[in-house]
């Protein structure tokens, strides 16, 4: 069992960081209960990572006895993960404050693009709008050319679903502690903003030019922190920056003290790494594995999400997991005495709900005459 058995989640079905933050809480053994329309949406389905472990109940969150059922359920759970933007909660009168007057300790988790509070709390945004205004897509791209989206895992996974985990861990922990709930303003922007810590720091010290991209050690400025193509048309990964490490990519790659001797000087990088494409372009990527994979280098191929679960270290601390045929990434972190696990795959809409309410004490006649009402599906 996990190390959250015995806790129970309700999730409001959403898409992005809060199912991935459900996902995690799942993994580690808390019951999340995925409240789900009648008609679907979100990404319900089996074939939804973020849905493994959860269960599926199917409110109508518009009708007051679907409103009055949530909150009996809330009565039975530690956290409500809410996704939608501010004052939706309210509206639908499962807002923080009638929550936590049925359930004191209960933690609110409300997790939005801009925030609770701001002039932009009520517009539409995404991971690239969230990602622009904290400096962190300006720093991603190539000289000369336009900044570069780095997928959707700076903003709504690293600076939103992360966040969220982060955030409802602390407060379950000061909830032992308290008694009390509380509401956690979980938002992406704001999480963009902290994973970019590190730059500013650079910054202050003179050691990171934010005006430019790609003119900087961990942006491919430097020609020993970049990706290669090799022989075969893929790529190779290079991130020797300790002098020890870079001296090693010399000593495998070959190259000359008089041509790579002056690693930090900048206004030679561009010359070194036009040499150092030509010469990674002679081999291929397999035989660039056999030479500096698993030496100090500091080397990995570029292998897409399909190809990297047959890496041989991915394989060999099963980093990826297949269930019901679906391949996806194995729970994570690994605890030693309570590990985590994926009890199954993503449920079909409603399934759980006779079960879930069931457990939660609700009568069988109750369950009938809410399903005759529309309540619930």
């Amino acid at each position: 069992m996990g190390p959250l058995n015995g806790y129970t989640v309700i999730e409001l079905a959403g898409i992005g960081p809060a199912p991935m933050g459900g996902m995690m809480l799942a993994d580690m053994g808390a019951e999340v209960i995925r409240i789900d329309r009648a008609s679907g949406g979100g990404m319900a389905g089996m074939k939804d990572v973020s849905a493994r472990g959860k269960k599926s109940v199917v409110l109508d969150l518009k009708a007051p006895a679907g409103i009055e059922t949530l909150l009996r359920m809330l009565e039975n759970a530690d956290v409500l993960i809410d996704p939608y933007r501010p004052g939706v909660c309210e509206k639908l009168g499962i807002g923080p404050e009638v929550c936590l007057e049925r359930n004191p300790k209960l933690i609110f988790a409300r997790m939005t693009g801009w925030g609770q509070e701001g002039p932009l709390a009520q517009a539409a945004g995404h991971d690239i709008n969230y990602i622009s205004i904290t400096g962190a897509l300006y720093a991603m791209g190539r000289k000369g050319e336009k900044p570069v989206p780095p997928l959707n895992l700076v903003g709504d996974m690293g600076g939103g679903g992360m966040l969220l985990l982060s955030g409802v861990l602390a407060a379950l922990l000061e909830t032992t502690n308290s008694g009390k709930g509380q509401v956690i303003d979980v938002a992406m922007v704001d999480g963009a903003a902290q994973l970019m810590w590190m730059f500013h720091g650079f910054h202050a010290m003179g050691m990171w030019d934010a005006s430019q991209r790609e003119s900087n050690m961990l942006d491919g400025g430097a020609h020993y922190y970049d990706t290669y193509e090799c022989a075969d048309g893929q790529y190779v990964s290079i991130g020797s920056i300790e002098p020890q490490f870079y001296a090693l990519l010399k000593q495998h790659a070959g190259l000359s003290e008089e041509d790579f001797g002056d690693q930090n000087n900048a206004a030679k990088w561009p010359q070194m790494k036009e040499k150092l494409a030509r010469v990674f372009a002679t081999r291929t990527q397999a035989q660039w594995c056999q030479i500096m994979e698993g030496t100090d280098v500091c080397f990995a191929p570029v292998l897409s999400f399909v190809d990297a679960p047959a890496h041989p270290a991915n394989i060999a601390r099963q980093t990826y997991i297949e269930v019901d045929g679906l391949t996806q990434p194995a729970p994570a972190p690994r605890f030693s005495r309570t590990p985590s696990e994926v009890r199954h795959a993503g449920p079909e809409n409603g399934q759980d709900t006779d079960a879930v309410l069931a457990a939660m004490g609700f009568g069988e006649r109750e369950i009938v005459e809410l399903k005759h009402s529309g309540a619930i599906a």
